[in-house]
């Protein structure tokens, strides 16, 4: 894995501690800390899913220019 990959897990993992942190010393009743807990982790999930598909497709350009140099030598 590349240092944009671990970085990118570290940042991650980072926010959802910092989230998981804020929501539980928060002065709100627990109904209302899960819903926002569980709203933040959904909006995470999907940012996570996006960044795993940018990464995806940087892996794949990076494959095909060194198949493609491959090729012309």
């Amino acid at each position: 894995m590349n240092s944009k990959g671990r970085f990118a897990i570290g940042a991650v993992v980072g926010a959802v501690a910092g989230v998981i942190a804020g929501l539980l010393t928060a002065p709100k009743p627990g109904k209302e800390s899960r819903a926002d807990l569980k709203k933040k982790a959904r909006d995470l999930k999907e940012g996570a899913a996006g960044k795993v598909s940018d990464l995806r497709e940087d892996g794949r350009e990076a494959a095909k220019k060194m198949k493609d140099e491959l090729n012309k030598g």
